[in-house]
């Protein structure tokens, strides 16, 4: 949480400079560190602990400095003092998709606009078109990014509750004696945004618990508490809600607090077709009139007592699946054991903060028997695309590593651009020299449903092109998926063999649950990738397994489950 949280301060006081009109190169250098600080490969406590702050690339004695403040205090004087020389709110629009420092300064200037609400305000009164340069569908643009920010807001996405909640459990964990704790609700389950996080604790002794919590450092106001639940804001506003059962009713508690709704309402009436009462203190039998007691310690026992199959959580949303438990046909979820390799990562040949070397050890770490090294192509010249000279250099790199490597092999690989009329950045005798070719839109997300479904139907059947990056280009709370047309492209991928991948990167989660059911079911092939632009980001990989897990994927719909010997015969090329 401290890497991010100085991270976030950083880029905000690079947004502040721009609007101020300041230095490009003093602002370049805030938004590089931040992006050197997320790209490390060790705790920042620890460089902080060791005086080695002025090590990190980009970091000198000012910037040490302001890390050990915010590092100490969880904020920094110089950023409030920023703040307090615009006018409230305006920081905040810049962080409105389709609004920059320059449109930010303008509406401030010309029409005294200090916040989203009362950009908004004007945005529906068409008064911005009284402005310069601004347009009917500048201001629509600027609507569907007010919109994002709200959602934004209200939900986390998973990567991000996951970190509060594995800080705020242990904290928990330190601080009492707990027999069993768990999260539950929609985290459990995984889902792709979080609203408020859930957390069941068994004890004999809930008022221990209680008291534990209350003296909780991550704690920032108390909203509610009992004898046996409560709820808390965390310092980052975030809303957890803990509740404290007996041991014999925690594995009822836990299928029921974990949800979701619809799923326990079928198994309130699977239970009562069976004379049974089942709720967050256990299953009961009813007989003339009277509740007895027959299980709920464990989640297994509850589910055996409704003869059901174990029904893991992902699965847990009215979608067929206490049908099958019923039956014992429940497939067997892919794991994070089965994953073998990543096959979306890039280097600081193109945008990445690690070279291949480093990434390649990092997978190595991670037990994987190959990485994919998939930089940008030559057209993204802002993500740094390489030209044809320095696939050369890249390639000879990987080919005189892959020597030395024992178990991880690297493979050579490029992220390559569909262009707008469906035409990939390299031409055909380029793209069959590289080892995987992972392909993916960047630019024209408005084009309109039939054009973006031309791209990628088009990428689909490109002999050379072995998966389909984030297929529906979503970046939560920046920007929307685009149009598409995907039972045609799920057919497509299925026909001529190209994977569709589930981008890990927990802003994306792309494709989602939904349309991974959809792909599977129409007999394309799906890839997990963390789309790593640094040795830390390889970690996320988890959050693409608990999205396929949600799709009902098994480890032979996912390419990556495949050893790097099936993988190389696998492959289109």
């Amino acid at each position: 949480m401290i890497t991010s949280l100085i991270a976030g301060i950083f880029r905000e006081i690079a947004k502040i400079l721009e609007l101020k009109g300041e230095n490009v190169f003093r602002i370049r250098a805030y938004e590089r560190a931040a992006q050197n600080i997320e790209s490390l490969s060790e705790d920042i406590q620890d460089i902080i602990n060791e005086n080695r702050l002025t090590e990190i690339p980009g970091i000198g004695k000012d910037l040490a400095e302001k890390i050990v403040e915010i590092a100490t205090t969880g904020k920094l004087s110089f950023l409030e003092d920023m703040r307090r020389s615009l006018p409230p709110g305006m920081v905040g629009l810049l962080a409105i998709p389709s609004v920059g420092p320059k449109h930010a300064k303008l509406f401030y200037e010309k029409l005294g606009i200090k916040n989203s609400a009362e950009l908004e305000k004007a945005c529906r009164e068409k008064k911005l078109l009284e402005l310069s340069g601004i347009k009917e569908k500048t201001i629509e643009n600027i609507l569907q990014g007010i919109a994002l920010v709200k959602k934004g807001r209200e939900r986390m996405d998973l990567g991000t509750a996951l970190t509060v909640a594995n800080e705020f459990i242990a904290a928990l964990k330190n601080a009492t004696r707990i027999t069993q704790l768990a999260v539950c609700g929609s985290l459990r389950r995984m889902k792709e945004t979080i609203r408020d996080i859930d957390i069941l604790v068994s004890s004999p002794n809930p008022q221990k618990i209680m008291e534990a919590l209350a003296k909780l450092p991550q704690i920032k106001d108390s909203t509610a508490q009992g004898e046996t639940k409560a709820s808390v804001i965390t310092q980052e506003g975030t809303q957890v809600d803990i509740r404290v059962v007996k041991e014999k009713s925690y594995g009822a508690a836990l299928v029921y607090f974990t949800g979701s709704k619809n799923f326990n309402i079928k198994i309130r009436q699977r239970a009562m077709k069976y004379g049974l009462k089942v709720n967050e203190y256990g299953v009961f039998r009813i007989k003339n009139g009277k509740e007895k007691y027959i299980s709920g310690k464990t989640e297994e026992a509850v589910f055996k007592s409704l003869g059901l199959s174990y029904i893991e959580p992902e699965l847990r949303e009215d979608a067929g699946e206490i049908e099958l438990a019923a039956t014992h046909r429940l497939p067997q979820l892919l794991t994070l054991a089965d994953i073998k390799g990543d096959f979306h990562a890039h280097s600081r040949y193109s945008d990445g903060h690690n070279s291949i070397a480093e990434m390649a050890q990092c997978a190595k770490g991670l037990g994987y028997e190959y990485i994919t090294i998939s930089d940008h192509s030559q057209g993204l010249t802002i993500a740094k695309g390489l030209t044809l000279a320095d696939l050369k250099k890249k390639k000879m790199e990987i080919e005189n590593l892959n020597k030395t490597l024992k178990v991880c092999k690297v493979l050579f690989g490029s992220e390559v651009d569909i262009d707008s009329q469906g035409r990939l950045d390299y031409p055909d005798t380029v793209l069959a020299d590289f080892d995987i070719v992972v392909a993916a839109i960047h630019t024209g997300f408005k084009q309109s449903k039939k054009q973006i479904t031309k791209r990628l139907l088009a990428a689909c059947k490109n002999e050379y092109v072995d998966i389909i990056a984030h297929p529906t280009g979503r970046l939560w709370g920046t920007r929307d998926a685009y149009e598409a047309d995907f039972d045609d492209i799920f057919r497509a991928a299925s026909d001529y063999g190209t994977a569709l991948e589930i981008n890990a990167y927990p802003l994306r989660l792309d494709l989602n649950d939904t349309y991974c059911r959809q792909a599977k079911k129409a007999g394309a092939r799906l890839a997990i990738s963390t789309d790593a632009h640094a040795v830390s980001q390889l970690q996320a990989m988890h959050l693409g397994v608990a999205t396929a897990r949600r799709g009902w994927l098994t480890k032979n719909d996912v390419l990556n489950s495949l050893s790097y010997g099936e993988l190389i015969k696998t492959l289109k090329h």
